[in-house]
């Protein structure tokens, strides 16, 4: 743990009334939706790029067709897959699936047909919803599938027929049910299945984490509880809608009444920013880091960068007596994202604490939430009113957090297994009742798998992964995460992990595998010179950190690691 964490600043802001409603089930959110009316819910493209408007009232007429024609065709309480990019259908067929009292199946999009198939037989589904990336890779599945009777196709246009059930048909023929006096269930069972997700997190097998409608909604109400949001707030869609992170946060979005802008490609993604103007993102922190490398990068290109540090320093002596003119002078770094951006949600991953220093400088607050999937998937965030720069905040509204199997550590505190217990702690694992034991304690806490340590005031800090802690020779763990913030403060590193490697006499040496970042590397560098540069500024790195966490080595590699589609780095097929 870096002494640093407990040193930072606690960066404070005046509090703001919390005038939002909570959800405590579906049927609660789409009563709320019904009420923001003709406010704009979705900004969103089409395949020609041209751009559409859906409002709060009309989305909710949708969900609410869907339902009726889900349960005249038999299909509700059933368990149904979507797979797809974000878009308004893939929210209609979610909340319609839980309205029925079914059980949704959110997917990963890049996942390949085989493993779609076998996750659908496996888990018995009824049915999917899907996007027309898919008409054609699912045309097997259609023929010969053991457990999928109905196959959904959610745009384009496409006949009734056979086993193919077109979401536009579904709609219509929910509208004819709603005059014919279909309405929503009176309740719902808060408590049962109601959400099926397949995570590998970080050990290369599968798991299918079982939620229930309690779960998912009071994490949603907790971030409306604890995020500085307000209805007028507009932000873009950045991240992959089946992820439990963004997922939850729109929904929380939902209950706001905010506007939301649904980014179409992640190489539009800078381009969309700007042209939707948010006020606020919700971000990993590879998003993060990339927008700072753009602020710099485009600041050296134009001979600007010494006048940016200028800035920084003259805006931040200024607001030290109390004159805030950060938006006036770094105007033309937040017109780069529109020129409204304000605060960032950012979360999935460690975030280096100087990335959040470095955008308050211009004026963005960042504010971290900490979670896993099966906590539905929020724990912990951020107070906005009382930021400790490097935490990832206390335990949200519907939980509690607490350190086990610990013991006093370098920061004076108990550092151990972070545990959760509360309303989103999931209902457990499907068909695995071994993981099922290896994850809760004797007293029903949930074992995350995340090292870290609480300190006098509720904040937590994360200090590693449990399943990627290296243990030395000498008996000491090594966090590699904690290494990995420091080197990514080196320009010239891209991406970097720290595994262990073993060397004589039964040794461990940390190793750096590196990414270099071509473009802070001179013209014309090849592998051997980004390698000497690079370890020149780990050797100066390593004189910042306690002997036993000294990299010794540093390997090149000339590809960017594979990710998870949260743009996590998939630590355990690095070698």
């Amino acid at each position: 743990m870096k002494n640093r964490k407990f040193k930072v600043r606690v960066h404070k802001k005046a509090k703001t009334e919390r005038l939002c409603e909570t959800a405590a089930d579906v049927l609660d959110l789409l009563r709320i939706i019904r009420g923001h009316g003709d406010r704009t819910l979705f900004t969103y493209f089409d395949s020609d790029r041209s751009l559409h408007d859906i409002t709060y009232s009309d989305f909710e007429e949708k969900v609410k067709a869907l339902a009726a024609g889900l349960t005249d065709s038999g299909l509700a309480g059933k368990k149904i897959a979507v797979i797809g990019h974000t878009s308004p259908e893939w929210f209609v067929v979610y909340l319609a699936v839980l309205a029925t009292g079914g059980v949704i199946i959110p997917l990963d999009r890049e996942l390949e047909v085989s493993e779609i198939s076998g996750f659908m037989k496996w888990v018995s589904a009824d049915a999917i919803a899907y996007s027309d990336h898919f008409n054609e890779k699912f045309a097997e599945m259609i023929e010969n599938h053991p457990t999928l009777r109905t196959f959904i196709p959610t745009e384009g246009e496409h006949e009734k027929e056979g086993p193919v059930l077109p979401l536009s048909v579904l709609i219509e023929e929910g509208r004819e049910s709603i005059e014919n006096g279909y309405d929503y269930p009176t309740e719902i069972d808060r408590e049962k299945l109601a959400e099926m997700l397949f995570t590998s997190g970080t050990t290369g097998s599968s798991k299918c984490v079982m939620l229930s409608q309690k779960n998912v909604f009071s994490v949603a109400s907790s971030a409306v509880q604890t995020v500085d949001f307000f209805p007028d707030d507009v932000t873009v869609s950045v991240l992959p809608v089946h992820h439990t992170y963004e997922l939850a946060i729109t929904l929380a979005e939902m209950i706001y009444g905010m506007h939301v802008c649904i980014n179409d490609s992640l190489s539009h993604t800078l381009k969309n920013i700007k042209l939707f103007r948010p006020t606020a993102l919700i971000l990993v922190p590879l998003f993060v880091y990339t927008m700072h490398k753009r602020i710099w990068a485009e600041a050296k290109k134009k001979g600007r960068d010494n006048l940016l540090k200028i800035g920084i320093i003259a805006s931040g002596t200024a607001k030290a007596a109390g004159v805030d003119v950060r938006r006036r002078v770094f105007s033309e770094v937040l017109d780069a994202f529109g020129g409204r951006l304000e605060k960032i949600i950012c979360g999935g991953a460690p975030l280096d604490p100087l990335m959040i220093e470095a955008f308050e400088n211009f004026g963005i607050s960042i504010y971290e939430g900490y979670g896993i999937t099966e906590c539905s998937p929020l724990a912990a965030v951020t107070p906005y009113y009382a930021r400790k720069y490097g935490s990832v905040g206390r335990a949200v509204p519907c939980c509690e957090v607490r350190i086990g199997n610990g013991e006093i550590g370098e920061s004076g505190f108990i550092e151990g297994e972070i545990q959760v217990k509360g309303d989103n702690v999931m209902i457990g694992y499907f068909d695995n009742e071994e993981a099922n034991e290896a994850a809760f304690t004797d007293d029903g806490w949930f074992c995350t798998g995340d090292m870290g340590l609480i300190d006098k005031d509720g904040y937590i800090f994360i200090t590693g992964r449990k399943k990627s802690v290296i243990v030395l020779e000498n008996g000491k763990n090594v966090f590699p995460e904690e290494i990995e913030e420091y080197l990514a403060e080196i320009p010239e590193i891209g991406e970097c992990v720290v595994v262990g490697r073993e060397a004589e006499d039964d040794k461990i040496e940390l190793t750096a595998i590196v990414f270099p970042n071509k473009e802070e590397l001179p013209e014309g560098a090849d592998d051997e010179d980004a390698l000497r540069i690079i370890e020149a500024k780990v050797t100066a790195i390593n004189k910042r950190l306690p002997a036993f966490k000294r990299i010794t080595k540093v390997e090149i590699r000339d590809t960017e690691f594979e990710k998870t589609t949260s743009k996590k780095i998939k630590r355990h097929l690095v070698k």
